[in-house]
């Protein structure tokens, strides 16, 4: 049972947080979405009486609308894309037609891929409840890196149903194919659930994996059919036709059936603790503050935060908070790089009630079965309207009423999304972004390929002619040509080397050697750099660890158990170099906007202890890694240094505009795409490879020379300006970048977006009620000398075409002083939303 009783209503606490206490006067928006009606349809004819029965026995006495859609168009033979909101019943409409088509056919076999092993492994239960209604042996196997070799023979002769994830299907089934002949070669239906997580380099990745399926598929004399689910998005067909190389029917959120309970959805904006510095309180103690209260009365919560460190950090507050009262236990934080076991606990802990709170990272936003809760607090915006709402989505499952609480940071983003909620309940889904094309990409999944078949010289691969690419091949030695035709020639096995996920496949093991040099998680080798430095405070299960010593070659993290009061945080800079300019324009005042491929060194130099509860500053390290490098795309602004001596700006001026301006930009990029803050990096630097801005030990930004740089070391401190004549010399250039080596299509969109993001970006600046800089804006005062938010509205006025010249440091500051209005009123009674 939960350790914490139910006492008061949700009613009851909703109307005390909007009326009473100190969160009442933060709340910016306040949404009440109706409660919607299902509407239903009957079974269509085609589904037999066994079937129907086991559904209903279930509770399915009729089927939603979209799902009779859907269903209907997969059993018509076409691909399908079902796009419809969380909790809808979406997992029904790829099993209705793939167990008829069993019941009919026993020579039937379907690949059901998920994102994530937990996924997987969840929906097979769910699954295996209607087969065994059915009384039909329809035999469903989990296939992943878990499953005992000796039951992989099993799955491979007997699975009707074989669930998996992507990279099972890239690295243990295609390679393998001969043993996998009889499900290929009978293999009907391919479900893709999820399908919205396919996006960015995973998805560009995914799309390779599914285009040699379809290969292998053909080789075997199969046509498998796709249905595939996914959240709200603004391409779901386009996505799709990315994703699968094929045109597919959109079941969309107009064909939605599912009903729906009432839900509360409040904007919250933490009150400012500073009003000079323009410092609100932070997000995680604000979150903690909201969902207190909620947890206390014994209602279900759930708190997503953006972080695996922010995860720990508000597990830990709550713990401590709840052990007061002897409820710790109640208490518990789930995200990636945990062990499996302890992972399938916490899910069974929250579906039996035991967990009263649960603190994750998005890897539960995903539709794992934790049963319904009642409460979601966000700590931050997700990133994208999608992941805002499939968190939303875990509470509320049912037709009760529930709340989400979405917490704003004191960030670019959070702050235009807190004060215009109309983007997320008026405004359109992101798009989802991929690039199978990409060229690394693109040439790791052709070597997997060409492992598992030979290639022809006039053969393609998705839209690709391959001749080129497959003669680079025989030059490097790793294929042969004979008459035409290409072989694999070497005797390693490429897909052990391709990680769908990251750029690097390589993880670095997190040891114990306060318990015996126990592994107690693990995490991908660019993350290492941030997270599990030498000094750096690691945390698992709130419970924070030293790290004595990071073995960057043997990929190990060492670390020891250690009580303090404090985390860290790392400081790390870019410098990019222009490789190649794919498009470029001259603006009509000055300055240049242009994308194209560049080279990226990323440096961490140090990190910051940051005390609990007070997020002061509590000392400092260095830092001694390597540089992690790599080709890529980037957007990138350029302003000709000429004309900002001439306005009167010193050289330092123009960095902290610079960076506060690209601060901003990159937040609000991801209004538009859907990707999340560690997609895109941000820069600034010279193209010519002289001089790049980067962080102190200290949190301050200076001008770093680069080693064969021709301007020396003089331009390199913070206190002195930058040498006016050098300036000149020089174009000061903003750089956004896709942080994937290839780029995976970000840059392209930004470059498109020039426009949209700068008249955005400035609204931003102007509107907010700081003095001279913030975290909500252009960086904090500390981080930033005071005229960094007026010299970056100017930038922006100037390069969006408002005005011909910079206004230079005195008129820009009476600018700025011009542009602040009144403050902000209190919000309107909250008014009705329809469902959605």
């Amino acid at each position: 049972m939960p350790d914490i009783p139910r006492r008061r209503d949700l009613s009851d606490l909703i109307q005390g947080l909007i009326t009473q206490g100190p969160t009442a006067d933060c709340i910016t928006a306040h949404i009440e979405v109706e409660p919607r009606d299902a509407v239903l349809e009957p079974f269509p004819p085609w589904v037999s009486p066994k079937l129907e029965s086991a559904l209903k026995a279930e509770g399915v006495q009729q089927l939603y609308r979209h799902q009779r859609l859907a269903a209907d168009a997969a059993r018509a033979g076409e691909d399908v894309v079902v796009v419809t909101p969380t909790a809808s019943g979406k997992t029904l409409c790829y099993n209705l037609p793939v167990l008829q088509e069993i019941l009919e056919d026993t020579s039937t076999r379907a690949f059901y891929l998920f994102p994530t092993k937990a996924l997987s492994q969840d929906q097979v239960h769910g699954l295996q409840q209607t087969i065994d209604r059915l009384g039909v042996p329809v035999r469903t196997y989990t296939y992943d890196g878990d499953t005992p070799a000796d039951a992989r023979t099993a799955i491979r002769n007997r699975g009707h149903v074989v669930v998996t994830n992507p990279d099972m299907l890239h690295a243990g089934i295609l390679p393998n194919h001969p043993r996998w002949r009889r499900v290929l070669q009978d293999l009907r239906y391919v479900i893709v659930d999820e399908m919205h997580t396919y996006s960015g380099v995973f998805g560009s990745h995914v799309a390779n994996v599914l285009r040699r399926l379809q290969r292998l598929c053909e080789f075997y004399g199969s046509r498998p059919q796709f249905i595939c689910s996914s959240a709200t998005i603004a391409n779901p067909g386009e996505h799709a036709h990315r994703l699968l190389g094929r045109e597919a029917t959109v079941i969309g959120a107009d064909d939605n059936g599912a009903p729906a309970g009432p839900k509360d959805f409040i904007l919250l904006n933490p009150p400012v603790v500073n009003r000079e510095l323009g410092i609100r309180r932070g997000v995680i103690n604000q979150s903690r503050k909201v969902a207190t209260p909620f947890i206390d009365q014994g209602l279900q919560t759930i708190c997503f935060t953006g972080s695996r460190l922010h995860t720990e950090v508000l597990s830990r507050y709550l713990r401590e908070g709840f052990g007061k009262k002897g409820k710790a236990g109640a208490i518990a934080s789930y995200r990636g790089g945990y062990l499996p076991g302890l992972r399938r606990a916490i899910e069974k802990g929250l579906r039996d009630g035991d967990i009263t709170c649960v603190v994750s990272t998005n890897a539960l936003e995903l539709g794992i079965d934790i049963g319904r809760l009642d409460v979601a607090v966000l700590a931050g915006y997700p990133g994208s309207v999608a992941s805002t709402f499939q968190q939303a989505g875990r509470a509320g499952r049912s037709d009760k009423r529930s709340l989400t609480v979405l917490v704003a940071r004191n960030s670019p983003l959070d702050q235009y999304v807190i004060e215009h909620p109309e983007f997320l309940f008026e405004g359109k889904a992101e798009h989802a972004r991929s690039d199978p094309d990409n060229l690394m990409i693109l040439m790791a999944h052709i070597k997997c390929a060409l492992y598992e078949l030979p290639f022809t010289d006039d053969e393609h691969f998705g839209d690709e002619d391959l001749r080129e690419m497959l003669d680079f091949l025989v030059e490097a030695g790793l294929a042969n040509e004979r008459d035409g035709t290409y072989h694999w020639a070497q005797e390693s096995f490429p897909a052990d080397g391709v990680s769908l996920r990251s750029a690097d496949p390589e993880n670095v093991l997190v040891i114990d050697t306060s318990s015996g040099d126990r592994v107690i998680a693990e995490t991908d080798r660019l993350s290492a750099q941030t997270i599990l430095h030498e000094g750096a405070i690691y945390m698992v299960e709130s419970r924070p660890y030293q790290v004595d010593r990071l073995d960057w070659d043997q990929q190990k993290a060492y670390v020891r158990s250690l009580d303090v009061d404090h985390y860290t945080t790392a400081m790390s800079y870019s410098r990019v170099r222009v490789l190649d300019r794919f498009d470029e324009e001259v603006r009509e005042h000055g300055g240049t906007r242009a994308h194209g491929e560049v080279h990226v060194a990323r440096r961490t130099v140090g990190y910051k202890k940051i005390k609990l509860y007070t997020s002061e500053n509590c000392g400092s390290g260095d830092v001694h890694l390597p540089d992690i490098e790599m080709h890529t795309t980037s957007f990138w602004l350029s302003v000709p240094g000429e004309t900002l001596v001439r306005a009167g700006y010193r050289g330092i001026d123009v960095v902290d505009g610079l960076l506060g301006l690209g601060k901003v930009l990159k937040g609000l990029a991801a209004l538009h795409l859907l990707c999340d803050s560690g997609d895109l990096g941000m820069a600034l630097a010279d193209p010519e490879d002289c001089w790049v801005a980067g962080v102190d030990r200290g949190g301050s930004r200076s001008l770093r020379p680069l080693d064969d740089s021709p301007l020396g070391e003089g331009i390199a401190t913070r206190r002195g300006p930058l040498d006016p004549g050098s300036l000149q010399l020089q174009q000061p250039t903003l750089f956004v970048y896709d942080s994937v080596p290839g780029g995976v299509g970000f840059a392209e969109k930004l470059y498109e977006l020039c426009d949209v993001l700068l008249t955005q970006a400035r609204e931003r600046i102007a509107s907010c009620r700081c003095e001279a800089g913030c975290p909500s804006c252009v960086g904090p005062i500390g981080e930033v000398d005071e005229g960094a938010r007026a010299v970056a509205l100017d930038l922006c006025d100037w390069l969006c075409g408002f005005i011909a010249v910079p206004r230079g440091p005195e008129a820009a500051a009476d600018a700025l002083a011009r542009w602040r209005g009144p403050e902000p009123q209190a919000r309107a009674t909250p008014s009705p939303a329809p469902a959605g």
